[in-house]
């Protein structure tokens, strides 16, 4: 395929009270046919939630849901049992299966910033359960990190043929995407770097199937999704 490139500015941004979201896809309020996903990755929303303020109790089900923390801390209840908080360089993973209820306030006196990502499950109806992990990229920088995946590498069990890792590259430094036979699509958090001939900067995210070097123009956090075709 050929390389997909989607810049900051063509999300949907919505601001509703205590939460301002940008949304990769659409989502929610905002709807856009062009954006509608890229292969089993349907959600990136970068959303920042006032203090004492949340998203309450709602249903999922059928969704792999991912939660990175960036500032802040979030707590997290669901109809499972469990009751967490997901703190700046934390990672949530819960597997909707058959549904959950759920809610994340934001119980500090400072705002969150966190993502958001959904991911399509290959096993549907599965019982759901919830992991979590400390993985802050910046204490090792330089190096992937595999947050989420189907083998037992991964730090956090997906259910589904793909793979999310999360690198800290410092300036001038360099990360290579190997080739894996499927579609890569890297989302940079901030910072600014280089792909395969094209700069990309906060907000922005590149879709493309060949292998690539990833040259960073400054201090840099991104996400890797490494997804079936």
């Amino acid at each position: 395929m050929q390389s997909y490139l989607h810049r900051s500015e063509n999300r949907g941004h919505v601001k509703a009270g205590w939460l301002e979201s940008k949304h990769s896809f659409s989502f929610g309020s905002w709807y856009d046919p062009k954006y509608m996903g890229v292969s089993v990755l349907r959600v990136i929303n970068d959303d920042l939630i006032a203090a004492h303020n949340g998203f309450g109790t709602h249903p999922h089900d059928n969704m792999e849901i991912l939660t990175c923390v960036l500032e802040g801390t979030i707590s997290h209840k669901d109809s499972m049992g469990n009751e967490r908080h997901i703190s700046a360089g934390e990672w949530q993973l819960m597997s909707a299966g058959t549904g959950v209820q759920h809610s994340e306030i934001n119980q500090g006196d400072i705002p969150v910033h966190m993502l958001q990502i959904w991911i399509h499950p290959d096993i549907r109806n599965a019982e759901p359960n919830y992991q979590q992990i400390q993985r802050d990229p910046k204490l090792q920088p330089n190096q992937w990190h595999v947050i989420a995946g189907p083998n037992s590498d991964a730090a956090m069990h997906i259910r589904q043929q793909a793979e999310v890792k999360t690198a800290f590259i410092q300036a001038t430094n360099t990360l290579a995407i190997k080739a894996t036979q499927k579609l890569n699509y890297v989302h940079v958090i901030s910072g600014e770097l280089e792909i395969a001939g094209e700069t990309l900067k906060a907000g922005d995210a590149l879709a493309f199937a060949e292998e690539a070097e990833i040259q960073a123009l400054t201090d840099s956090q991104l996400i890797w999704f490494d997804l079936p075709v």
